[in-house]
């Protein structure tokens, strides 16, 4: 007979994948490829990389993965993505905050009552 593990809480487990999403962030994307991603680099293969239009975000705080005003290419990129993380995070705690409360009281929904 085997025995069974107790289930982590929820509280853990998101805290476990918090402080993972951080490190990565952090700490991994210091090692990530500086050769473009698969997109730029068929449309440079292809010969029309050149056609390509500047996007609607690339004036953005956080555009190209990058920090404003870091001068280190590994810091800066490290910075934006503890920034993104930690803005997926609010996001999802606000998400998950609002989906708690659960439907409206259902007496609320009912005509108030007439006398007469």
């Amino acid at each position: 007979m085997s025995r069974r593990r107790p289930r982590p809480s929820t509280r853990t487990v998101v805290v476990t994948g918090l402080v993972l999403s951080l490190l990565v962030a952090a700490v991994v994307s210091a090692w990530a490829s500086s050769h473009p991603d698969g997109l730029e680099h068929v449309a440079e293969s292809l010969g029309f990389a050149d056609t390509a239009r500047e996007s609607v975000a690339a004036g953005s705080p956080l555009a190209d993965y990058a920090a404003p005003g870091v001068a280190d290419s590994r810091l800066s990129g490290g910075l934006a993505g503890l920034v993104g993380v930690g803005v997926v995070a609010l996001v999802m705690a606000l998400l998950l905050g609002w989906l708690r409360r659960g439907p409206a009281d259902p007496g609320s929904l009912e005509p108030a009552d007439r006398e007469g």
